[in-house]
């Protein structure tokens, strides 16, 4: 098969290439996806790069096919699959995690609940769109119970994550809030469904927020908690969840007293750690929002797998919207 691989950690125009290696087979449990579209995150470059420890990275014979999200028909079935998945259009979550293979080449094989149903009419690219994203909104959303008539909070709403948040929170019943640094991310918070969108850089922050939650903020989806602590706390109701799901050089100053005083909770989520519960809870949730219409994918940027080292580029450099690999034709014919 046709697969974008990497044997060393660097640049991706140094160390990612397009080559042909064998296909391979799903062992027990694991079913084999035929990749239409694969999605690009973060967490991919940051492998590849070498920025974060990955499990196995050492031997003559090492190399990883990057990439954890993408869509496709699953062609294959390890023991202990029912058979009847074969042909099933699924999307799929965390590929490359402690195996080699990625979602950036033609197959790629996942544990069976890794491999979830893509519900008739949704396209391979909302697909792509969706895992370590979608997943991530989801159990920082409902890790703490639901959302009807409550009010969230989403935290940089034009980002991956913040899209789905929104997207999800509103079908779940909430009144949706997201703060954003500008006009453009404004706009992208507000087509992705968010009832309120405010700039968090601007004077008043907090008080147009408490405008429109004068009880304050139920549930927030933080990216940047040492940044936004402070106005977190301005909004957050009593009993509040301040949920962070991002990693940041600087470390947030934790007003213990104050958080002690308020109830509030303060989770933090790595998906590469959740209970297995919540990936089924998360996607029991993604494709009821999917067959109610409620989830878009965001704007998409497309490449071809021969420029998989550009698409990691341009996620790297800061992209606005989602960076996909195009592997193969939508009916994958």
């Amino acid at each position: 098969m046709r697969a974008a691989v990497y044997r060393r950690f660097g640049p991706a125009a140094e160390v990612l290439a397009v080559e042909e290696i064998e296909t391979p087979s799903p062992g027990p449990g694991q079913v084999r996806v035929r990749v239409a579209v694969s999605g690009v995150n973060p967490t991919d470059w940051k492998a590849r790069s070498g920025a974060v420890p990955m499990p196995q990275t050492s031997g003559d014979d090492w190399f990883q096919v990057p990439h954890h999200d993408g869509a496709g028909v699953i062609d294959a079935v390890g023991a202990g699959v029912d058979p009847a998945r074969v042909g099933e259009r699924v999307w799929v979550i965390l590929a490359a995690f402690r195996q080699p293979w990625g979602t950036a080449a033609e197959y790629t094989v996942v544990p069976a609940a890794h491999a979830v149903r893509l519900p008739d009419g949704a396209s391979y690219e909302l697909g792509a769109n969706l895992g370590v994203p979608a997943v991530t909104a989801h159990r920082c959303l409902f890790a703490d119970g639901p959302l009807d008539g409550r009010t969230v909070l989403v935290a940089g709403g034009a980002g991956a994550v913040g899209h789905f948040a929104i997207q999800l929170a509103r079908a779940a019943g909430a009144t949706v809030v997201s703060t954003v640094s500008g006009p453009e991310k404004a706009k992208l918070a507000e087509e992705a469904g968010a009832h309120h969108v405010v700039n968090y850089r601007e004077e008043g922050a907090a008080d147009r927020i408490r405008a429109v939650a004068p009880d304050g903020v139920d549930r927030i989806v933080e990216v940047a908690l040492a940044a936004n602590l402070r106005l977190d706390l301005a909004v957050a109701a009593p009993y509040a969840s301040i949920v962070t799901y991002a990693a940041e050089a600087a470390q947030p100053s934790l007003p213990t007293r104050e958080l002690m005083t308020r109830n509030l909770l303060l989770r933090f989520v790595l998906l590469y750690t959740v209970p297995p519960e919540a990936y089924a809870a998360a996607g029991e949730g993604i494709t009821a929002a999917i067959q109610a219409g409620a989830l878009t994918p965001l704007p998409t940027t497309a490449f071809p797998l021969e420029e998989a080292a550009a698409a990691q580029d341009a996620v790297e450099n800061g992209a606005v919207g989602k960076v996909v690999v195009t592997v193969a034709d939508p009916d994958l014919s």
